[in-house]
């Protein structure tokens, strides 16, 4: 009976064109009814409360439509035909409902404020998936503001990476989620600059160093005399390629000097940066041609008594001879040893540490020798003339004792 008293009402509204709004049938003449256990279960209201479409001229905490659609073309839902929150947010997207478009009445049911939230969201819910929300636009207003610093820091720190500038990734002002959207980006570009420059910088020091290579004189190409970094970098690898350059040059004068020096000819190079580098080379070269006639001198000392001029036409190279010669003290040991085999008698016998010093070995041990001859000679003479003496004593003495007889 009661289905159909409410088909009987439907069409009566529908004849007489009466403003009203369809929902389910389960509304007072207030537009309103009591919220079901069923919907209380899951936290989609209350207690009573109204929708839009109750009265001609009613509103409620959902929000107000003027209800001059025909009830036909209407569907209107009550929260409680959802069977989960997601649902809720789910129809309330796809109808394109806000808290300034909510013609069903869904958003803010229950409570005394109209907040563009549909039905009430239960705690703890992404509030910002639900459209149109203060959630959701202040959260794509911090997607913009983070996209909008990610943009300006990227720009910034590709700058000063490039620029090889320190880093420096904190926007001055603006939304938290601009800030952490700038400093992103800043770091994300300040990582690229900094790659790019290294890059750049390996080209132009190599670049550098092939000018170098060809010429004293440095002309830095305008890409890089803008940038202090690759400027930096091209003429470093040009002083390293003239200083390469220089360096040769440098070994080259002094191998020339080195051998002049040998051969005791100094000609050094008009260039005065080379200069240097030929002295230090000819004065090696004659110190090894000096060390070369000392050694001469000294060899020359174990097989000469004394020093005989050698027969060389350089003044010099005489001096340098002789210098070995008198330097030699090892021929003097051998002297001394010598010496004194010879004056002890001995056979003549030659050490191997004196071998080399033969010649002066065997002269000493002559004149020790003969020392020692003389002297067993003199003692011989002072024998002989003490037995003589004794002999004329013994004489006279027996000549005194015969006298004394006859007598």
């Amino acid at each position: 009976m009661y289905k159909k008293i409410a088909i009987l009402t439907l069409l009566f509204t529908f004849v007489f064109g009466t403003v009203s709004f369809a929902h389910s049938g389960r509304t007072d003449s207030s537009g309103g009814h009591n919220c079901s256990e069923k919907s209380k279960a899951k936290g989609l209201c209350t207690g009573y409360h109204s929708h839009n479409g109750g009265s001609s001229g009613g509103s409620s905490s959902g929000g107000s439509t003027s209800g001059t659609a025909p009830a036909a073309t209407r569907n209107d839902k009550d929260c409680s035909d959802f069977a989960t929150y997601d649902e809720v947010v789910e129809y309330w997207n796809s109808k394109g409902y806000s808290a300034t478009y909510d013609p069903e009445g869904l958003d803010g049911w229950g409570n005394a404020v109209d907040d563009g939230i549909p039905c009430e969201a239960p705690g703890g819910y992404d509030k910002t998936k639900i459209n149109n929300s203060p959630e959701q636009v202040q959260f794509k207003k911090d997607q913009q503001d983070s996209k909008n610093g990610e943009q300006q820091g990227y720009a910034q720190g590709q700058k000063d990476g490039y620029q090889g500038n320190t880093s420096n990734n904190v926007a001055e002002s603006e939304s938290d989620a601009f800030k952490n959207g700038y400093k992103t980006g800043y770091d994300k570009g300040f990582e690229e600059g900094k790659a790019k420059l290294e890059t750049e910088k390996e080209k132009a020091n190599e670049e550098g160093y092939s000018l170098g290579k060809k010429q004293d004189k440095i002309s830095i190409p305008e890409t890089y005399a803008a940038n202090a970094q690759l400027k930096a970098a091209f003429e470093e690898g040009f002083n390293k390629a003239v200083k390469e350059r220089i360096e040769a040059k440098k070994e080259e004068y002094f191998a020339l000097g080195l051998k002049d020096g040998k051969n005791d000819v100094n000609n050094p190079p008009k260039e005065k940066d080379f200069v240097e580098a030929y002295q230090e080379g000819y004065e090696k070269g004659q110190k090894e041609l000096k060390d070369l006639y000392v050694k001469q001198g000294y060899e020359a000392a174990f097989s000469l008594v004394e020093y005989k001029r050698p027969d060389l036409k350089n003044e010099k190279f005489i001096d340098w001879y002789k210098e070995g010669f008198e330097s030699n003290k090892e021929v003097l040991k051998i002297r001394d040893a010598a010496l004194a085999q010879g004056k002890e008698g001995a056979e003549l016998a030659i050490s191997k540490e004196y071998k080399k010093g033969e010649v002066v070995y065997k002269f000493y041990y002559e004149e020790g020798f003969k020392e020692y001859e003389a002297e067993q000679e003199a003692n011989q003479q002072t024998t002989a003339g003490g037995l003589g003496i004794a002999a004329l004593a013994w004489l006279g003495r027996r000549f005194y004792v015969a006298k004394k007889m006859i007598g």
